[in-house]
């Protein structure tokens, strides 16, 4: 009983301390600092994601930091995926010397992470906080409701997820979302894109527990006492801005 207490009081402290270290980055608003904490939360990200994926190779390090340099300066940071996804093809059929799990933390999470600097980079820091309350209110509705009066399960990758907690969820973020929704959406595509992005981070969550229980590990990392690594903390937020952009992309 001692430990549950000390650890949540640890998970609080940080929290906040998580709170608060946004809200400066978010009133600061700059694109360098941005930038500079994505790529930060990045590289810890890609020391987890070795784990998770087994990959042994540190040349990802190289080619990433090298990724995300050229994503301050290119207009549309996504593109830079298939630049670095042409170039460990062609290693890989030149040489054939390229670990092929190399192509995965590609996938997640730097492609998640270039993601949301574009969301950042083209719709501004109040649709991070629009895109943060939308996963964080899926998040807390889906706990509330799931323990109150969840009773079907959600799928075996993660038991203690229930049907009547996604749905609380969701229903939360699609509350919570319309409220913090860009100011050029009209009231029923902000409650659309809400809904939609909070489904997506249901899975992006759902997928971080699957990559977890693959490798055989609890948390993703140690980085944040009281809540794990990076990935622990993000899974939601590394869906929900590749399915953010998309859609603001097509209807802005």
């Amino acid at each position: 009983m001692a430990d549950i207490i000390k650890d949540s009081s640890t998970r609080i402290k940080t929290g906040l301390v998580l709170i608060i270290a946004m809200v400066i980055v978010g009133y600061i608003d700059s694109f360098f600092i941005m930038w500079l904490l994505f790529g930060t939360m990045l590289m810890i990200s890609i020391s987890e994601s070795k784990k998770l994926f087994a990959l042994k190779s540190d040349s990802i390090y190289v080619y990433t930091a090298l990724l995300w340099f050229a994503a301050y300066f290119h207009t549309n940071p996504e593109d830079l995926i298939f630049i670095v996804a042409i170039g460990y093809a062609s290693q890989l059929a030149y040489k054939k010397t390229l670990d092929k799990k190399m192509f995965l933390p590609l996938l997640y999470p730097t492609a998640s992470f270039l993601f949301l600097l574009s969301l950042y980079s083209e719709y501004g820091v109040m649709t991070l906080l629009w895109l943060l309350v939308i996963v964080a209110g899926a998040d807390t509705g889906a706990y509330f409701v799931g323990k109150s009066i969840g009773k079907t399960q959600f799928c075996e990758t993660s038991p203690n997820k229930t049907i009547e907690g996604v749905i609380g969820g969701v229903v939360t973020a699609g509350i919570l979302g319309t409220i913090f929704a860009h100011d050029n959406l009209s009231f029923v595509m902000a409650i659309v894109i809400s809904v939609i992005v909070a489904f997506a981070s249901v899975f992006g969550d759902l997928f971080e527990s699957y990559l977890k229980r693959e490798a055989g590990v609890k948390d993703s990392g140690n980085i944040l006492p009281g809540h794990g690594g990076i990935l622990d903390r993000t899974d939601g937020y590394l869906f929900g801005a590749i399915v953010m952009l998309v859609l603001l992309r097509i209807v802005m």
